[in-house]
């Protein structure tokens, strides 16, 4: 071969290591960036032909049957009303589904956080966020934190309270070891100690029987035994405490749909719908003022 030959052999070579060496960086960096891609859910994948939901085309959440107020109205999850249904339907249109795309299933309180596969996307049934239950099931972001409350008799001098001083001179009855016994404690500060009882039983037998003038629990309790169990009861108001009991969208573990449904409340708590469910239907609907 000659000199001029092998000088453009030699060229040639470098050239091609080149060109080869180039194209093996973009690659890389193509990979790199589809990789990246892939592990970050947008809002554009969070529509109904994007998720992986129970049924296609259908976005089903479930709940206990029968549904009390305040949260499903009529014993009817599919009307809309009341808090977890109307919630569950705007859930469901952040996401792209509209009403006739939604479907309500019966699960039983206990059964929906128990380990394994669900015939629902979503489980709403003020199921609070636990360590326990976190090991077997995973949960949105929460959707609504319980106050606490104050019950009464209705008529009495505490009826119709408009801040929490005006229970200073009351004898209140809560239960050990509770967010609410916290709560009676450090925000209301009676003169006279809480009445402590070692189950929620004891503290409506004691109001019962008049030991005491007041119960503090936390809210959805309160509306329970106002309707359920305590008639001629009002509640009186409801106040914040920090460490109250979060509720949150229950799903399988590590669903797919989990990014999505936190985007979707998340998206509902910046807009301004989520307070306005929750003041027209744990606030107005149950009669519970905020106390300060």
């Amino acid at each position: 071969m000659s000199r001029n030959r092998l000088v453009l052999f030699l060229i040639a070579i470098f050239a091609l290591a080149l060109f080869v060496g180039c194209g093996s960086s973009d690659d890389d960096s193509s990979s790199e960036s589809s990789s990246s891609g892939d592990s970050t859910t947008t809002a554009s994948s969070c529509t109904p032909d994007d998720l992986n939901t129970f049924k296609d085309g259908v976005l089903t959440i479930g709940t206990d049957s029968p549904a009390y107020p305040p949260y499903f109205e009529d014993d009817d999850p599919t009307n809309g009303k009341g808090f977890e249904s109307a919630l569950g339907y705007a859930i469901a249109g952040e996401l792209g589904f509209n009403d006739s795309q939604v479907e309500w299933a019966t699960v039983p309180f206990d059964a929906s956080y128990r380990p394994g596969p669900k015939d629902f996307d979503f489980d709403l049934n003020q199921i609070s966020i636990t360590p326990d239950r976190e090991k077997a099931v995973s949960f949105s972001v929460p959707y609504y934190t319980a106050n606490q409350a104050v019950l009464v008799k209705k008529g009495s001098d505490l009826d119709g309270i408009t801040s929490l001083d005006e229970l200073k001179d009351a004898t209140i009855g809560v239960q050990v070891g509770t967010t609410s016994l916290d709560a009676v404690e450090e925000q209301i500060e009676p003169e006279t100690d809480p009445k402590v009882f070692n189950n929620s039983n004891d503290v409506v037998s004691a109001f019962k029987e008049d030991q005491v003038d007041a119960i503090v629990v936390d809210l959805p309790t309160a509306i329970y035994l106002r309707d359920a169990e305590l008639s001629g009861t009002v509640v009186a108001g409801q106040f914040e405490q920090e460490g109250g009991d979060q509720w949150g969208a229950l799903m399988a573990k590590d669903s797919d749909l989990k990014s999505c449904v936190d985007q979707a409340i998340d998206s509902l708590k910046e807009d301004g719908t989520l307070d306005e469910i929750t003041n027209q239907w744990m606030s107005n609907s149950a009669k519970a003022p905020m106390l300060s």
